[in-house]
């Protein structure tokens, strides 16, 4: 059992690896707002990810990934909020000031607002993703442990692939706010802007497209 779940974690870990639109969001998020802002979005993404783990294992994500209706509507919703974000960073480049900026002149109820928005965008991202369903229903169930019942085998592996993301996005949030200076300079946050912002929608279309 033990040989399984290191290979299932070796899986985990390199799909963990892949960009993908919750990165190119805490790349935003961290750059933009700084360390903190990055972790509560990192935060959001493994709140979202473990509700995916608690319907798969309950068995309702397999019932999302069997309904073309109701995933097209869960991955047309996904996509144009991936292109909202986009949109919003192309149109506004440089708008959000870089974390120790943005506190200044601001109660201490409107950086609550914002942290909340740093969790909620990683959160509704991770939730209108429906192909975390169909990750979760279509490979969990062959990676699971033999020996454990299949639901404790796949919670088992939403945990780990839980864990993986925060560690390997935490990390990566880290990486960026030790180059604060640099990305704190409008002209590198505005080009920034943009490229996330194409990124985002180019991940958006390739949502809706797929």
């Amino acid at each position: 059992m033990l040989t399984a779940l290191l290979g299932a974690t070796g899986v985990l870990a390199l799909l963990t690896l892949v960009p993908g639109p919750d990165m190119a969001i805490v790349t935003k998020r961290a750059v933009t707002r700084g360390r903190a802002d990055g972790l509560r979005t990192v935060a959001g993404i493994a709140v979202g990810l473990l509700l995916w783990g608690a319907l798969t294992v309950a068995g309702l994500a397999a019932l999302l990934a069997a309904s073309a209706d109701v995933y097209l509507v869960v991955k047309l919703a996904g996509a144009a909020y991936l292109c909202w974000l986009g949109l919003r960073a192309l149109l506004r480049p440089g708008a959000e000031a870089a974390d120790g900026r943005a506190v200044d002149g601001r109660s201490a109820g409107e950086r609550s607002a914002g942290a909340g928005g740093a969790w909620r965008t990683g959160l509704v991202a991770n939730v209108l993703n429906p192909k975390i369903a169909v990750f979760y229903t279509g490979l969990l169930p062959a990676l699971a442990p033999p020996g454990l019942r299949p639901a404790v085998g796949m919670a088992l592996l939403v945990l780990v692939h839980v864990l993986l993301t925060v560690v390997w996005l935490g990390t990566y949030v880290y990486v960026l706010s030790r180059a604060g200076r640099f990305f704190a300079r409008p002209r590198v946050r505005r080009a920034l802007d943009r490229t996330t912002g194409v990124v985002l929608i180019g991940f958006g279309v390739r949502v809706a497209t797929s």
